[in-house]
């Protein structure tokens, strides 16, 4: 009796051809992704997503198709007789059109690989860039990243602080990521953006790797200057010595204002609202010796115990250095940097009033504040000055194209963003910062109170260098019981 014929086998169809093609498409993707990730000195997040997710996922949908090609395949054999099917396709290369075919599907295999691998690599490079963060969503991180190319951190990638290597991090990340897409495609987001970001890797992860804690030790001379609201402006400057401080028990004393760091003492608080501008306890750790002293704040709508009880967080950098890449400048700070630099005429009457004034006016829209600032600080010189205006023209001209540069580079009307937005908390200039905890006001159980006292992290100087008394411009009395950003707003006359 002869053997029945054996059918070939089911994965010998188109669609299973397609899907293998896929599949092994995706596999040579994989492996040349997995091979520079390991060539690359440090790990990237983004080059992870393409090697691990993006890639097998490509993958797995190939497998999907080839096994979808083999159900299809069975169900039209179930049709047909077991000699009626041809073991292997009928391909002669004697006919041209078979040749042409099979030529051509042979070159657009090996083409569509190679061009896989490089787009692959390409859009590695493209995810991996400042301009991928900073322009996909234009409307929504307009201001983010306007702000970051003016930054300090202009040269520090996005992804190295906000995603970062490691697989938990870039995991809680990508998680927090997927739902920021939606909203971004469904206009959902918030206006403005909310902060402080949440899901950010440890300051220890990050900042830390360039920024040396160690080695910060001793003071630095670092010059303030600020400009009155007079009719000369007036140009106060202020000398001060920062006793920024740090170091470790290797190259000096750990005092000063990087004391806070971690070294020598663990610091930990709670904090009553999410941007962290309300502190009613405070608790430090002496890391050496384990004493540990605890602060409340006097008034607390919360009891001691149930301060204690509430999740506490760590501090690092980030506490004080809460704006270090998107910093949003006062108008006041925007326009004392003009007339220092020269871009705005200092010798223009009542020019700091009348600059400030224009940038802190409230506008709908951008473009509608670019054509204010063009008419409203002419028209004042044109009105008040017509004198001035005729001979310094020029002058006013390139003052207003300054302004409205400074606008444009510091408030976002579109997205409610600017300097009030988010608090800046290094110093205590127009925000609280240090005196969220520095304010006399925060006693522990024997009595003692975190200081106020100005000589504890800088020291002013005078003409000659000497240590003098800071004496504030205008005759106010006691500031004892004020702080500065009860008066400096950061726009308006109240400077």
């Amino acid at each position: 009796m002869a053997d029945a014929p054996k059918s070939p086998s089911l994965s010998r169809n188109p669609i299973s051809a397609i899907g293998l093609v896929i599949a092994f498409v995706a596999l040579t993707n994989t492996a040349f992704l997995i091979y520079v990730d390991g060539r690359q000195a440090h790990s990237n997040p983004y080059l992870g997503i393409l090697a691990w997710l993006v890639a097998p996922s490509i993958l797995s949908f190939g497998l999907i198709v080839y096994f979808i090609g083999l159900l299809i395949e069975r169900r039209r054999r179930r049709r047909h007789a077991p000699e009626e099917i041809p073991e292997f396709p009928r391909i002669d290369l004697n006919v041209p059109r078979t040749r042409l075919i099979v030529g051509s599907t042979f070159a657009g295999v090996i083409l569509f690989v190679t061009a896989s691998v490089i787009g692959s690599y390409q859009v590695y490079h493209y995810t991996d860039s400042d301009a991928f963060c900073g322009t996909l969503c234009h409307q929504v991180m307009h201001p983010e990243y306007t702000a970051y190319k003016a930054s300090p951190h202009a040269r520090v990638g996005c992804v190295g602080c906000h995603v970062g290597a490691g697989a938990t991090w870039y995991v809680r990340s990508k998680l927090s990521g997927s739902y920021q897409v939606y909203a971004a495609l469904a206009h959902k987001y918030p206006r403005p953006i909310p902060s402080p970001v949440e899901n950010l890797r440890p300051a220890q992860e990050t900042c830390e790797q360039c920024h040396w804690p160690e080695k910060f030790f001793g003071a630095q001379l670092k010059v303030f200057d600020h400009f009155q609201y007079d009719e000369q402006n007036t140009l106060k400057e202020v000398k001060m010595l920062i006793k920024t401080g740090g170091g470790s028990p290797t190259s000096g004393m750990t005092a000063g204002i990087h004391w806070h760091m971690n070294i020598s003492n663990e610091i930990t608080y709670v904090a009553t609202d999410k941007q962290k501008q309300e502190i009613p306890y405070v608790r430090i750790r002496n890391r050496k010796t384990g004493q540990v002293t605890e602060y409340f704040l006097e008034g607390a709508k919360q009891k001691p115990e149930q301060l204690k009880a509430m999740p506490g967080h760590r501090m690092d950098c980030v506490d004080c250095h809460n704006r270090p890449t998107h910093i949003y400048v006062s108008p006041d700070r925007s326009v004392d940097r003009a007339l220092l630099a020269g871009t705005i005429d200092r010798t223009l009457p009542f020019a700091k009033q009348q600059a400030v004034a224009v940038l802190t006016k409230d506008y709908e829209t951008t473009p509608q504040a670019v054509a204010a600032i063009a008419g409203d600080f002419p028209k004042y010189y044109q009105t008040t000055y017509p004198a001035v205006y005729e001979s310094k023209k020029a002058s006013i001209d390139t003052a207003t194209k300054t302004l409205q540069d400074i606008f444009q580079h510091t408030r976002f009307p579109e997205m409610r963003v600017d300097w009030r937005t988010h608090k800046d908390n290094v110093g205590h200039f127009y925000s609280l910062g240090c005196f969220r905890c520095h304010d006399d006001q925060h006693v522990s159980a024997d009595g003692k109170r975190i200081s106020k006292e100005c000589t504890i992290c800088h020291t002013v100087l005078g003409d000659t260098d000497t240590k003098v008394e800071f004496q504030h411009p205008v005759e106010l009395g006691d500031l004892r019981g004020f702080n500065c950003a009860d008066c400096h707003t950061g726009g308006g006359m109240s400077q």
